[in-house]
């Protein structure tokens, strides 16, 4: 048992390595990996492996708008990444990158038209020169980066995608409280009056991205001081809340175009739920023709995309599965210390 002198000593060296000017109490600089192409807003690397991949498909892990890629490596014991990687899986991941006011343009079709399409072909590529021939690859996607997965699999049914994985991806805006106020506000002042600030500033700055996420949360944003003396001498536990901070503070932001779509097509008209999106005068992406297997992955304890708003999912999507890992959070889906109990499971046994 340590005595009072030690737990002191532990005390101070943890307080100032929490510290705004200490080291931080736990160095992570993420899984070694290859980048393959790095071209604006589609970087695309390729986790290192020491042994070759036994499985028969890779994976590419698709990150949400406005999120650093860092949710699918968060620290040791909460990186899905390294997961897939010691279950025998050639495991790549596509980065945004910072988006700013010149990205404005960008919408819902530059990824399923482009980004996706592109990273799915380099990815069978780059695996066939490997020597490992595949028929498709495994998507999986957390929050908005299983809907943008969906979009490309629904507008682009002949791309090689084997199966999709959606964890705490809404479906149903309708059932999620947290963005009824927005829905409210559209309803009484329109959507011209409520996007007008976004428009003007070309999307969702980076900053009020942040804030956003934080508000999601509130009771540990209030206890986060106390959380964090109260486990001032367990190491383990402040790396776990000082991650999340850190998660939190390389949050990009999202482009005017696609929080738009957001706003308009899937908050206030809620047209993933009916099944199709109406992008542009002349174009609908229906979730009725994707070709795939899907899994969709939610939690009742979810309080940015709860389960049920997740679950409607299996109603839209022809013979989607759903899954519940209850008691996670949504950053919890993914990265969460339980999500290898929890979460991770059931898309192994799906993948598998």
């Amino acid at each position: 048992m340590p005595t009072a002198v030690q737990s002191l000593t532990t005390a101070a060296r943890n307080a100032w390595a929490i510290s705004p000017l200490g080291p931080g109490i736990e160095q992570y600089d993420g899984l070694p990996a290859t980048v393959l192409s790095d071209a604006p807003h589609r970087r695309l690397s390729r986790y290192d492996r020491t042994t070759p991949a036994t499985a028969p498909r890779p994976v590419l892990l698709v990150p949400p708008l406005a999120v650093s890629a860092r949710c699918f490596d968060l620290r040791p014991g909460q990186s899905l990444a390294a997961h897939l990687l010691e279950s025998g899986r050639a495991t790549y991941l596509v980065d945004y990158g910072a988006i700013g006011f010149a990205d404005r343009a960008m919408g819902f079709e530059t990824w399923m038209d482009d980004i996706l399409p592109t990273a799915i072909h380099a990815v069978l590529d780059d695996h066939a020169e490997a020597g490992d021939r595949a028929d498709g690859v495994d998507l999986v996607g957390w929050s908005l980066g299983g809907t943008l997965s969906l979009l490309t699999a629904a507008a682009h049914p002949d791309l090689p995608i084997a199966s999709l994985t959606a964890f705490g991806t809404p479906i149903d805006y309708s059932l999620i409280p947290a963005v009824q106020p927005l829905i409210v506000a559209d309803r009484l002042l329109g959507s011209r009056a409520v996007t007008a600030p976004t428009a003007a500033l070309g999307g969702v700055p980076r900053h009020v991205v942040r804030a956003s996420y934080r508000a999601m949360a509130p009771r540990r944003e209030l206890t986060k001081a106390y959380h964090l003396a109260k486990n001032i001498l367990d190491a383990e536990t402040l790396a776990r809340t000082t991650a999340i901070d850190g998660f939190i503070a390389e949050m990009p932001g999202y482009p005017g175009r696609a929080y738009h779509q957001i706003h308009t097509r899937l908050m206030v008209r809620n047209e993933l739920a009916t099944g199709t999106v109406q992008l542009g005068r002349d174009r609908k992406v229906s979730l009725g023709d994707i070709r795939t297997r899907v899994l969709f992955v939610g939690s009742e304890t979810d309080n940015i995309a709860d389960g049920p708003a997740v679950r409607a999912g299996a109603d839209v999507v022809p013979g989607a599965r759903y899954a519940a890992a209850d008691g996670l959070s949504h950053l919890g889906l993914v990265a969460g210390p339980r999500a290898a109990q929890v979460s991770w499971p059931v898309m192994d046994e799906f993948l598998g």
